[in-house]
């Protein structure tokens, strides 16, 4: 496969700190990339970097001529009072097509994404939708090469699925910063990490994310061996360099030389070795009440919709209960109700007396950005109370990886997951019968998250915990509840159990129909069609779904053993998948001029 980027020696630092340094990396056509990393290790900044967001400090950068970038932020920012067709139809306004090519362009990227009304204003969307508008706006301008910085945070279950399949499916190359686990294993074909513990700065692995956990446990005992080995030798050489040569001859020179170059290596593998992760452990309290709270035939309506009735569970200590559902289903507004912050329409919640619960907002609104990370780490002076005992301040702070000379600094300056640990660090400060988790997993790294999964399932109170982190979902719960937002609930052993019967409930054999085209207001009102062209509308939707057909076949063949492994076969397949997805544009195209 061809290169379409690649880079040298880059680096870049903010003020005095240095992100990273001296990273080498290359991307091809067909290439789905995972980067993953520690908080504020620079995959942000590198994404910036080779999208041409941002300059680095030194290094190259080379490009294929006419490759085109996309890039998809962590928050996506729309101007104000457009609508969702108006944004796409920005994004391709440079492009050189009629009139008829750009309505198929801009209907294509928006039913792609599950828009079937163009006219909606974006300040109506919510996060998740945005998330998808943004995506399709870089979609709609056909790019070769597409950066995506965390495209799962704000998507519900069924739009990291949506997510997924458009990623798999899609020809162009991709680079993802992800700390969502199953989606990595899902969608990349080559992992790496940006770290400064390995040697260049940058670890990568073909393959999707479970085979690079394997090889980085590799790499890791091997370096650890080689630290171990390196420590022996130069403890042999210092014991030899303390005692004294004899004589100054030429063989005691290179000894000493050699006992020098190992102390160097030694100290550089030390200066790499792992750094450390936040710790994270949630207080409980002594209750030994078994109820502690009881749902009995709660409902509650929203807008005159009703989100869930007749709903009753119990919790009790040890209980870890996964919420799972839509945007827009419940979740949040059932915590909300569990936490006494909202009444239920019917129905009842009983707490067991002086319950104590905390609550993990996933707005953060808990967290006043004005504050300085002292203060918000809850700080009184110079300590903390937890477990009442006092902790100074600096060693609270190393607990949850920041450093002393950070604590005077405004919240609003920290990374999302900065501040997330925040939020964890004074919650865990208070002592709790039950924990009410919204959407903790946003922002946090891999390491941070493993963590916090050992905390949750290690805390002796009861749980609930709302997350699209299906990794997180399947090692904490021993239960989930589904929430359909329309008034039905169920309760499922895990989450694959809660899948399976979304599954069912659809049509075992959907019949396939390409999304009617998006209501746009720049598209004039239908002509009056021909004998021909109505012939020819009556039949579209039958030759588009034979096209997607033909192209999901030769996709499927694509990633069959025996052409991943045959190049001339493999770059055939490429070619004929191109024109098969040219073939449903076009198509696509034309029921877009018919339906005029």
């Amino acid at each position: 496969m061809a290169i379409l980027e690649s880079c040298a020696g880059l680096s870049k630092s903010f003020g005095s700190r240095a992100l990273f340094e001296n990273i080498s990396l290359g991307i091809s056509e067909g290439e789905r990339l995972g980067l993953i990393g520690r908080n504020g290790s620079g995959k942000s900044t590198l994404l910036k970097i080779l999208s041409g967001r941002l300059e680095s400090d030194s290094g190259s950068i080379s490009m294929r001529r006419k490759t085109r970038i996309g890039y998809v932020p962590q928050d996506a920012v729309f101007p104000e009072g457009k609508t969702a067709a108006e944004v796409i139809a920005d994004a391709i306004v440079d492009e050189h097509l009629d009139d008829v090519e750009r309505a198929g362009r801009l209907n294509l990227a928006l039913g792609r994404a599950g828009f079937t009304d163009g006219s909606v204003r974006t300040e109506t969307l919510s996060g998740g939708w945005k998330r998808r508008l943004a995506i399709a706006r870089e979609i709609a301008a056909q790019p070769d090469l597409l950066f995506l910085d965390e495209p799962t945070n704000h998507l519900d279950i069924e739009g990291i699925l949506w997510l997924e399949k458009l990623l798999t499916e899609s020809t162009f190359a991709s680079i993802v910063v992800s700390h969502d686990r199953y989606f990595l294993d899902n969608v990349v074909n080559d992992m790496a990490e940006l770290d400064r513990s390995y040697p260049n700065g940058i670890f990568r692995v073909e393959g999707a994310y479970s085979r690079f956990l394997e090889k980085k446990e590799e790499f890791l005992a091997a370096q650890a061996n080689r630290q171990e080995s390196l420590a022996n030798k130069v403890r042999r050489e210092i014991e030899w360099l303390r005692r004294g040569a004899k004589a100054r001859t030429g063989k005691s020179r290179a000894r000493t030389d050699q006992a020098g170059r190992l102390i160097r290596e030694l100290s550089d593998l030390e200066s790499r070795a792992p750094k450390g992760v936040a710790q994270i452990d949630f207080m409980a309290t002594d209750r030994r009440t078994k109820r502690l709270l009881t749902v009995e035939g709660v409902a509650k309506e929203l807008g005159g919709r009703a989100l869930f009735r007749d709903l009753s569970f119990v919790l009790t200590p040890g209980t870890r209960l996964g919420l799972l559902g839509l945007n827009g289903t419940g979740k949040t507004t059932l915590l909300r109700i569990l936490a006494g912050e909202l009444t239920p329409d019917k129905g009842s919640v009983e707490r067991a007396p002086n319950l104590r619960i905390v609550y993990f907002d996933q707005t953060r609104e808990n967290l006043d950005q004005t504050q300085t990370l002292r203060e918000g780490l809850g700080g009184r002076g110079d300590t903390v109370i937890f477990r009442d005992q006092p902790i100074h301040i600096v060693g609270w702070a190393k607990r949850f990886l920041f450093d002393a000379d950070q604590l005077d600094r405004p919240i609003a300056s920290l990374s999302g997951g900065e501040q997330a640990r925040v939020l964890i660090a004074r919650l865990m400060l208070q002592p709790a019968d039950l924990l009410l988790m919204d959407e903790p997993t946003n922002d946090l790294d891999i390491p941070t998250l493993e963590v916090l999964e050992d905390s949750l399932t290690d805390f002796p109170g009861a749980l609930v915990l709302v997350t699209h982190d299906r990794y997180l979902l399947d090692r904490v719960s021993t239960g989930v509840l589904g929430l359909d937002g329309k008034g039905a609930w169920g309760l499922y052993a895990d989450y694959w159990q809660w899948e399976q019967e979304q599954l069912l409930k659809k049509d075992p054999k959907p019949e396939k129909k390409p999304a009617p085209p998006p209501k746009l207001e720049a598209i004039p009102g239908k002509k009056k069609l021909s004998y021909l062209d109505a012939r020819e509308l009556d039949g579209i939707e039958a030759r588009i779904l034979e096209a997607e057909a033909e192209a999901d076949a030769i996709r499927a063949e694509m990633q069959s053993p025996e052409v991943v492994s045959d190049g001339p076969r493999l770059v055939s397949c490429h070619e004929r998948l191109q024109a098969a997805e040219a073939k449903v544009d076009a198509l696509y195209a034309r029921w877009a001029e018919l339906e005029r």
